[in-house]
């Protein structure tokens, strides 16, 4: 059972972690994060607010004739990079909230 002392240091508890998910949110928020498609002929760079901050194409996957291919291999290492960090975000958040993950 909880009493008012343990109620008490749970809540303080709480907001510790909140503080910290709270830094570490904007520390994230700088960090990068590469991903590619194509075998790595298009690469991309995001932050942690999942913004593109980079996009390399080889040359070689440049063809005219066939512009959709060269649309769906961005959008699968667009894609590929906000999931990955997508996941450390979380990974990062559940790490601080350590018995209390469950409410991340």
């Amino acid at each position: 059972m909880f009493n008012g002392q343990n109620m008490k240091q749970m809540m303080k508890q709480a907001q510790k972690i909140q503080q910290q998910m709270m830094e570490e949110q904007k520390r994230l928020e700088s960090e990068t994060l590469e991903a590619q498609s194509g075998g790595g002929m298009v690469k991309v760079t995001v932050n942690g607010r999942k913004e593109l901050l980079s996009l390399e194409i080889a040359p070689e996957v440049i063809d005219p004739e066939d512009k959709e291919m060269l649309q769906d291999l961005v959008i699968a290492a667009v894609n590929e990079a906000n999931t990955k960090m997508e996941e450390h975000i979380q990974s990062r958040m559940e790490e601080i909230a350590g018995p209390f993950a469950g409410l991340v």
